[in-house]
This record gives structure tokens, sequence and C-alpha cells, in this order.
């Protein structure tokens, strides 16, 4: 056998390959391209609302630091922790010895002065009989002209000492009507009906009300609370009062909380800070002026159950428009915006066939789009291309070579 008999059936394989590798490439030239692959989503019917978030935080409708206007040691305590007062019910009794000596001291001396009125008036009618007695004598010449002047100045001034008692017995009434006053601060009621939430001072405890006023305790209203919610510089022009807003605490996430928007104040809470110091360097007002700028909006609540608490926080989102059962898509279906305010969608018809049209939205929550026009429900809308992202080389490598 010779050496071309064996070379016959290598040739025949290399035929063979080549003839394979020339239809499979004939294959892919002459075969259509596959479908193009997109994301898509379902037109369907849902509720939507547009809202503001914001943080809030639960406060007293009404709040009153409740403290002693007079200084002395706290006698006794008249109410607990969590207690609820009523408006004058009595809280607190402040040792009131001195209170009570100032009172007599002042009344020891209104009366003083009474009596010295009373002598000043018996002397004002001897001198009137005096004086009435030398005009007589002098009429008849049986007395001198000094001696008349004389009765007639002692009775001008026994007249100006009347007058003058009787204003010191007014200013002494005064006086008496002050120690009075301040003895009755020595007692301390509510001024309002609440619930105590906090005791800040003692029994035994001596506080001075001559340096400031010292706080013995806080009372509150709380069968109403108040959600201050901050609402940011960008977002505050969007809300308005009488909004609905419903609101979540952080212990029971489940439960919506319905109310509506009561005010909005005119100012952030920095304005409360002295920022007309003079001293104030370029650094710290730089770093003012970066730091984010939040409104207080106020909403009033029902608390009977007393399930709110002060200080609370609460997850607040103010309504600024909704629609019941509206045909709603992803807002990443949106194309292009025309002059109109109409936008482009691609929809995918039964056949796989994907066309553009123009429709009419409404609320967009930048999640969710209402279709206000142009679309209905059950109709598919292209949300973005299913195309496989090219990937690292690096991480998946082929086999190695044959």
């Amino acid at each position: 056998m010779n050496i071309s008999q064996f070379r016959k059936p290598k040739v025949l394989v290399s035929a063979i390959v080549v003839i394979a590798i020339a239809g499979f490439i004939a294959y892919k030239l002459l075969s259509p391209p596959p479908p193009p692959v997109y994301l898509s989503a379902v037109a369907s019917r849902a509720d939507i609302q547009d809202t503001v978030l914001a943080s809030g935080t639960v406060k007293a409708y009404q709040q009153v630091s409740v403290g002693a206007q007079a200084s002395g040691q706290i006698k006794s305590l008249k109410v607990k922790l969590g207690d609820t007062v009523k408006k004058g019910q009595l809280v607190a009794e402040i040792d009131s010895l001195t209170q009570v000596n100032s009172l007599r001291s002042a009344e020891y001396a209104l009366e003083n002065l009474r009596a010295q009125l009373r002598s000043k008036q018996a002397t004002l009618k001897q001198a009137q009989l005096a004086f009435a007695r030398q005009q007589q004598m002098l009429a008849g010449d049986a007395s001198s002209r000094e001696t008349f002047e004389t009765a007639q100045a002692t009775l001008d001034a026994t007249r100006a000492d009347i007058q003058s008692l009787e204003a010191q017995i007014a200013g002494g009434r005064i006086s008496v009507d002050s120690a009075r006053v301040t003895l009755g601060y020595t007692k301390i009621s509510s001024p309002i009906d609440g619930q105590v939430v906090a005791i800040v001072a003692q029994e035994g405890q001596t506080v001075n009300a001559n340096q400031a006023t010292p706080t013995i305790i806080k009372v509150a209203r709380m069968d109403t609370v108040t959600i201050k919610a901050q609402i940011s510089e960008a977002d505050v022009v969007k809300v308005k009062p009488g909004q609905q807003v419903y609101f979540t605490i952080l212990g029971d996430l489940d439960h919506r909380y319905q109310t509506t928007l009561r005010s909005i104040e005119p100012a952030p809470d920095s304005i409360l800070q002295d920022d007309t110091s003079s001293t104030t360097s370029s650094a710290s007002t730089t770093s003012a002026t970066s730091t984010a700028i939040y409104y207080n909006g106020l909403l009033d609540l029902p608390n009977p159950d007393g399930k709110l608490r002060i200080s609370m926080t609460t997850q607040v989102n103010i309504v600024l428009a909704e629609a019941r059962d509206a045909v709603v898509i992803p807002s990443t279906a949106l194309g292009e915006r025309a002059a109109d305010g109409s936008y482009t969608v691609r929809v995918i018809d039964a056949q796989g066939a994907v066309a553009s049209r123009r429709v009419k939205i409404g609320i967009n929550t930048n999640a969710r789009v209402q279709i206000v026009e142009g679309l209905q429900a059950g109709e598919k809308v292209v949300t973005g291309d299913g195309a496989p992202t090219v990937t690292d080389s690096s991480q998946h490598r082929g086999p190695p070579p044959m």
C-alpha cells in the first residue's frame, strides 16, 4: 500500500468540515434576525395619588408651664405625673409664712394711717372752730390780724395733712392688695384642663421667683394633638391649608390617621434664632445658608384614646391630587413630551408589533402615571429595551482555543 492511499481519508474529512462551516455561515447570513425583545407593562386600573412627604412630630394642642410667682419652699404637690387636672384645680402649694407676714405688715401699716387720719380729722374740727372764732373777733376788732392769719394757716395745714394721709391710705390699700395677691401665689392652680406631662420641681425644693419664674409642672391638653410637619422649601409652594393629609406612626405603620392641613407657618424655625449679631463669622454664615430649609405645616387630630403621645415621630403625606380607578402605567413608559403637553408611548399589539401613540396624562408620581386619553386598560406598553447588556470579558471567559 502506497502513501497516497493514507492521504485520501484525511482529505475527505477536511472537505466535510469545510462544507459544514460554509453551511453554518450561510444559515446565519440567510436566516431572518430574531425579533427585538422589550420590557413591557400592562396598563391597569388603580387608585393613584400625588403626595408631598414630610417628617412630623406630635405636639400637644395646648401646653402650659405652670410656674411659681412666689418664692419659698414647695410645701406639697397635689398631683402626680399623668394625672388629669381641671382648670383652677390646686396642683402645688408653697410655704406661705413669709407672704402671710408681708400681708399682716401691710394691713398694720394701713390701720396706722387710718388712725392718723382720724386724729387729723379731730384736729381739723378744732382748727375750724379756732378759725371761725378768730374771724368773728377780727370783725369786732377784738383780735389782731396776725392771730387770725395764724388760725387760718393752721386750718389749711390740717386740711393738707388730711389729704396726704388719704393718699397714703390709698397707697396702703394697694400694698395690702398686692400682699394678698402674693399670698395667693403660694397656692398654684392649673390654668387649663389637661394632663400633667412633666413634674419639674419636687416637694421640699426651694424656688426663687425673684430671678426667674420657676416651672413646677407642665400641663398639656392631649384630647387633641397637633402634628408639626416639616415641609421642604421645594414642596411648600405646592401645599395649602385645607388639603387632605394622612400620616402613620412608627409603632403602628398599618394604621393611617386622616386629617386636613390647618395652616403653614410663614417662616422656618431658624427665624427664632438671633442672627443680628455682628460677630457672626463668614464661615458660620455660609454653613447656615447651605442648611436645608423646612417650613412647619400644622394639622390637628382628635386623640380621645391617648394613643398619640408628645414627640412621637410621624410620616406625613399631604395629598396634592388623587384619582380613583384610573388607567395607570409605569412612568418609564413615557417618551418625549410634545408642545401640546401630550407624551409618546410605544404600544405592543397582539401580534407583538410596536407602534407609537400620543397620550394625555394626569397625575404623575414619577413611579406611576395616570393616562387620561389615548390608552385603554389591558393594553401593553414598552417600558424599556430588553437587549442583554455587554458584560466584562474578564468575568465571562470562553473555553480555551482548540
